[in-house]
């Protein structure tokens, strides 16, 4: 039996509505049972005719003119009952708008004020510009991915404002949530892409201070430096990943392509510029989908590279329903997933509402 609320129900945030990582931790929180409502400067914010029919799920948006009194007003009369609060401008915007840290928490001791930006709110570069990609450059993670003979690859907006951005701001709102429940008193998130995806380098800081990591690309375990942890090209165009960084999975995956190479020799460098060549000339001799059958049930660790069209397909996708339609539209199902109070996504739950209406569902 499971409670269908989610885990996060009774929370309130007030989401003022922004592009980049902001919409996402959003949707996260909704999903997963928080009530949200996203504070628009009209038409319905910035998302709703793009990404926002999956971005802005599982929650309404108000149309506010924040410039004007009576409606900024009605946002701090929001902001004193909500938990929560996610902002994701430049700094000092909230502040001329009447509705930064100071305001808010008068009106509310106990929020948890979520400042969601690129640079942060200090330092040299807090007052620039700048893109996920701008952010992730400055960190040392870019100059990381891609092969030596070209630049750093765009690693889509995954790195930066969803996984050093959304991720580290949901996990800041909890984390202030919880600490004003025990001690009464609300503070102020600064959650910068720069300080989040420094974190999520650990491990290769943690290498690099051990000898075990290069800053010249393509020539590491991890970064495609490895014949045996890359992809490869097949006959039809398509693609594989490798991940046989274990022997047994190196055993296997020399098996199932029939080379004559020890498993032994793995980790012998020497030798892997001639098994990069064995194992390129292998792949390019089928289709992907010959090797997705050959590896299938084998612990090589080969798997087809899938578009997002044809991964809502997959077997294994489809059984655990991580791309379900909804109202026709593919999208992922919440996540992570709670066995008594599973996150859920409901389309009743999007869509304009009213000042009035929202005070009448957050009355204590």
């Amino acid at each position: 039996m499971t409670d269908a609320q989610g885990p996060l129900a009774g929370m309130r945030i007030v989401e003022f509505d922004a592009i980049g990582p902001a919409p996402l931790a959003a949707m996260i929180l909704a999903d997963l049972g928080a009530d949200v409502v996203r504070v628009c400067r009209g038409g319905g914010g910035f998302w709703e005719n793009t990404g926002g029919a999956v971005l802005n799920r599982n929650r309404p948006h108000l149309n506010l003119d924040l410039k004007a009194p009576e409606d900024r007003d009605r946002a701090l009369d929001l902001v004193g009952r909500a938990d929560a609060l996610i902002e994701g401008f430049r700094p000092g915007v909230m502040e001329r708008l009447g509705l930064g840290p100071d305001a808010c928490l008068t009106r509310n001791p106990r929020l948890a004020y979520v400042r969601m930006t690129g640079w942060g709110q200090s330092g040299p570069l807090a007052q620039r510009a700048g893109h996920d990609l701008n952010s992730i450059a400055l960190t040392g993670a870019l100059q990381a991915m891609g092969s030596p003979d070209a630049p750093p690859p765009v690693p889509l907006n995954l790195v930066g404002d969803y996984g050093g951005g959304a991720m580290f701001a949901v996990v800041g709102l909890l984390s202030a949530v919880t600490s004003a429940r025990t001690t009464g008193r609300g503070q102020v998130v600064d959650a910068a892409m720069t300080d989040g995806t420094s974190v999520l380098s650990s491990l290769f800081h943690a290498l690099a201070a051990g000898g075990l990591w290069t800053s010249a690309r393509g020539s590491n375990l991890l970064d495609g430096g490895a014949p045996f942890y890359r992809c490869y090209a097949c006959a039809d165009g398509g693609f594989v990943a490798v991940g046989a960084l274990e022997p047994p999975f190196f055993a296997a995956l020399v098996a199932g392509l029939k080379l004559d190479f020890d498993p032994a020799a793995q980790y012998d460098q020497t030798r892997w510029p001639d098994l990069a060549a064995a194992l390129e000339s292998a792949f390019a001799a089928r289709p992907r989908d010959h090797w997705t059958a050959v590896f299938q049930d084998t612990d090589a660790c080969v798997t087809p590279v899938l578009s997002f069209a044809e991964a809502a397909a997959h077997p294994h996708l489809a059984t655990r329903e991580t791309l379900p339609s909804i109202d026709g539209l593919t999208q992922p199902a919440p996540a992570p997933r709670l066995s008594l109070t599973p996150g859920r996504i409901d389309p009743a739950r999007r869509g304009e509402t009213t000042f009035d209406a929202l005070i009448d569902r957050w009355r204590d």
